[in-house]
């Protein structure tokens, strides 16, 4: 048999998915399964991207409200990539993010689209491709909407929600897989361009997967997420540090913003669920800065016998309250956030927004309880 190069990049250099779809007899099991790894994105998407990325001069890269880690993540990697490329890049976001992303490389170039609303709009009018990444829907990017939309640039959405919207040209959009970010690297291997990811780009990637899945608790069984980690670990990202750069760089007022949340959590033991709540009171009590409050809606699920968990957290933006919802095993809060609160997501980790005060919220989980009480294990 002759030898392969079984790293990504040969992977998308070979373009296995020309080939038949039966397993070639010359591959070894384990080459069939990284052949398989790849195969995910349809071939035409790659090949129709490809064609408008060699073309192109400006790209901008979009992401959605109140940006997390993965869509902060998808963002860097996509644009250190570009930058490789010799493009002319820009990531242009809605609104802030957290403290702890700040480290990330090439997040001091991202332009915050409610402080230069002007520039962004001009650089989103000239661009040649407008990349949207993690998210589904066009309100989700708030303001930006309209400049995107009007924009004569060819557009491409890279997401992994649920129901994606038709408004761009291109939709990349694959729920099954746990974090755009992945999808970023999946799309760039396709290309054949693994070479091209340098350890700047991998770290921004690494991280958005890491943040997307909890630190790979939830939503990261499948066995494609480790071997991608090994091949972001051979650009030389070191996972440990960037664990603690994400995790371990909280403030004071964190901890007792923490402890102030915990000790008002309210368990419904007979729905097997934990509720906490965050007011806009609390947080300036706390001295509250963008990402405290991250993580925080997975610490109930450490009860025993709790197997969801739901956060109510005031929007200091825009008069709402986010919703963001954990699930253990087969529950399917992704469903609830769906029927209850606009929202959606994966099986267990969805989120939504709620319009009303926080009182009436809690009465509104208080219903999706009821309602969801068979799916939930409840008793009587």
């Amino acid at each position: 048999m002759p030898s392969i190069d079984l790293t990504a990049g040969a992977i998308g250099r070979h373009t296995y998915s020309r080939r038949r779809a039966a397993r070639p007899s010359a591959l070894s099991h384990y080459t069939y399964y990284i052949y398989m790894l790849n195969r995910i994105i349809d071939q035409s998407k790659v090949d129709h991207f490809a064609k408008w990325f060699h073309r192109a001069d400006k790209i901008v890269i979009v992401s959605h409200l109140s940006p997390d880690g993965d869509a902060i993540g998808s963002s860097l990697g996509l644009w250190h990539f570009c930058e490789n490329q010799g493009k002319t890049a820009n990531v242009i976001v809605p609104n802030g993010f957290p403290d702890f992303l700040k480290w990330m490389p090439g997040s001091k170039d991202i332009l915050q689209y409610d402080r230069y609303k002007g520039f962004a709009d001009k650089l989103i009018a000239e661009a040649d491709i407008i990349c949207c990444l993690d998210f589904n829907a066009i309100h989700r990017i708030g303001s930006m909407s309209e400049a995107v939309l009007s924009s004569p640039a060819r557009k491409i959405m890279v997401d992994h929600h649920l129901h994606p919207e038709d408004f761009c040209r291109i939709v990349i959009s694959h729920p099954e897989i746990a974090s755009t970010s992945e999808l970023v690297f999946r799309l760039i291997c396709r290309m054949g361009c693994f070479a091209d990811i340098n350890r700047e780009g991998a770290e921004c990637i690494y991280t958005g997967m890491m943040t997307d899945t909890g630190n790979f608790t939830y939503n990261s069984n499948s066995p494609a997420i480790y071997f991608i980690i090994s091949e972001l670990l051979s650009k030389g990202i070191d996972k440990d540090t960037i664990y603690r750069k994400v995790f371990n760089t909280y403030s004071e007022s964190r901890l007792r913003l923490m402890g102030h949340v915990l000790s008002e959590m309210k368990v419904y033991p007979e729905r097997h669920a934990a509720l906490i709540t965050l007011t806009v009171k609390e947080q300036k009590q706390f001295d509250y800065i963008r990402g405290d409050s991250e993580g925080f809606v997975n610490i109930p699920l450490g009860i025993k016998g709790v197997i969801l968990s739901c956060f109510l957290r005031e929007d200091t933006e825009r008069p709402m309250i986010k919703v963001s919802l954990r699930s253990v095993g087969p529950f399917p809060c992704n469903r609830l956030a769906s029927e209850f609160f606009g929202g959606g997501g994966h099986l267990n980790a969805s989120g939504g927004e709620f319009y009303g005060s926080m009182e009436e919220a809690k009465a509104r989980l208080e219903e999706a309880l009821e309602k969801f009480a068979p799916l939930l294990g409840a008793k009587g």
